[in-house]
């Protein structure tokens, strides 16, 4: 019976350790919360009202079709950065507008090139995007 009791005794202290040191690690990281995104200077410009957003977005075929395509492409393309990925590509009529932050002017042309290859003419192509830099 005594052994039982050393062996029930070991058994408590090593759960509430472990225990401790769980709630220790889970404590620690919920106090840690991730930096929340701000774009809200970038969003500030959609608010005019002559401004093209994405709800504008034609629900016609062929709009839905250019739109598509220039989504795949922009995705397919693994060298772009997540920011490029997310670009907003707007068609209406035939004309695509291009908006968002990307990271370099590199991007930038990349997606430009993309939606003229898709248009079949670069002036059916708006660049409305802007070059901004990694924060640490």
């Amino acid at each position: 019976m005594h052994i039982f009791q050393i062996t029930r005794i070991s058994v408590i202290a090593t759960t509430l350790i472990v225990g401790s040191y769980w709630i220790t690690s889970v404590a620690g990281q919920a106090t840690k919360a991730p930096p929340k995104p701000d774009n809200t200077e970038v969003n500030k410009r959609d608010r005019n009202p002559g401004e093209v957003t994405a709800d504008e977005q034609k629900m016609n075929a062929a709009d839905r079709d250019i739109t598509a395509k220039i989504r795949k492409a922009v995705i397919a393309d693994k060298a772009l950065s997540t920011y490029a990925h997310n670009v907003k590509i707007i068609s209406q009529d035939g004309t695509v507008t291009l908006k968002g932050p990307v990271r370099s002017d590199a991007e930038v042309k990349s997606i430009v090139s993309k939606a003229n290859a898709v248009t079949g003419n670069s002036a059916k192509v708006i660049n409305q995007m802007s070059v901004t830099s990694a924060k640490p």
